[in-house]
Parts: C-alpha cells; sequence; structure tokens
C-alpha cells in the first residue's frame, strides 16, 4: 500500500488490519457472496484433483543375483537379513543353498542362479537374504541376493509380459517381477530330477 509517491499508506494499512482482526475475532460476517466464491473455488479445486488420474503401482522389492535385477511383490516379503550362518544341507537339491535361523524359525535359503540357470560366483558373493512368504500355505523360506536395491513402485502401465519361466512382469528398464507361486519354494521338483 504505497502511493504513486513512494509513501506508505499507513491509514488503509490500519483500516485492513482492523477488517482482519474483526473477521478472526467473529465481529464480522463475511458476506454471502464471498462466501459463495470462497466455497466455489474450493468444490472446483476437489474436483479437479477427483479426475486426475492416479496411476496404479506394483510394490516391489528388488535385488540383484547372477548380475540380473529382480524382484518379488512387497507383501511377500517378510524381512531382508545378512546371509550370514548358512549351515549347508546334506543331501539338498543344488538349488537349496542350506538353512539359516531367523525369528525362532528354521528358514531354507534358495540359489536363484541354480533356479534360473544363471552365471554366478560362489557362496562370498550373496550377502543378502530376502525372506519370503508365498500362497495359502505361508510357506517361509530365503532367497540369497548380492544386493538388495530397496521398495520399487513399479507403473501397472509401464510393466510387459516376461520371457517364459517363474516371472510375472518385466520393467522397460529389465527388472524381471518373480512369480514365487510358479517359482515353487525349496521342496519344488526341477525339470532336470533335482
Amino acid at each position: 500500500m504505497s502511493s504513486d509517491d513512494g509513501k506508505i499508506d499507513y491509514v488503509g494499512l490500519k483500516r485492513q488490519l482492523a477488517q482482519a482482526h474483526s473477521l478472526l475475532d467473529g465481529r464480522q460476517a463475511v458476506s454471502p457472496e464471498k462466501r459463495r466464491e470462497v466455497l466455489s473455488a474450493r468444490a472446483r479445486a476437489l474436483a479437479e484433483s477427483r479426475h486426475e488420474e492416479r496411476q496404479e503401482v506394483l510394490s516391489v522389492l528388488a535385488f540383484q543375483v547372477g548380475g540380473e535385477r529382480y524382484a518379488v511383490r512387497i507383501e511377500h516379503v517378510d524381512h531382508v537379513l545378512e546371509a550370514r550362518g548358512i549351515a549347508s544341507l546334506p543331501g539338498a537339491p543344488r538349488h537349496v543353498l542350506g538353512a539359516l535361523v531367523s525369528r525362532s524359525r528354521v528358514v531354507p535359503v534358495l540359489d536363484l542362479r541354480q533356479l534360473l540357470g544363471l552365471e554366478g560366483g560362489g557362496m562370498s558373493d550373496l550377502s543378502k537374504v530376502v525372506v519370503v512368504e508365498t500362497g495359502d500355505s505361508e510357506e517361509t523360506y530365503g532367497l540369497a541376493a548380492e544386493s538388495v536395491e530397496g521398495r520399487k513402485e513399479l507403473p501397472k502401465v509401464e510393466l510387459s509380459q516376461p520371457p517364459p519361466g517363474p516371472f510375472l512382469f518385466l520393467t522397460p528398464d529389465r527388472l524381471t517381477v518373480l512369480d514365487l507361486e510358479q517359482l515353487g519354494g525349496p521342496s519344488a521338483t526341477r525339470p532336470d530330477g533335482e
């Protein structure tokens, strides 16, 4: 509130301040026209927000194994552990690395490199275990991983059909979402007879 000559209009400022105080104190009511104007502006803003396209996403936990990127749906993930203390299981199929104790239960740990036919190093390359629960039977087992990238929100419109195998989806940046039901657990029989 300044005039053309650069002076401040203190009388006008005091009048605006007094009006604001009276509105806040409830001594002066907002005019019905002003109230309607404010309420209609709010209604328009709410209506526009409802029409915004909400993108559906798939929440996953992403990890790396055998030089490839994989993910499991977040609702199947129980927790992630360091891959220390895995005990070998003599006589177990090649795809079962061993077992570890987690939260007072024995958890078999699977080697996705064996299950999916991936190239890979030894046990020292596998530093994490993603513990998952599958299906109605709530079978619990671990998936050995080289590293865990973390939680990702994948827009469903960007997901494409994966190659044949125990996979649900493939993303444009080559993240493959595993189908744990199709993958089976530690007791699943493999095509090669293991």
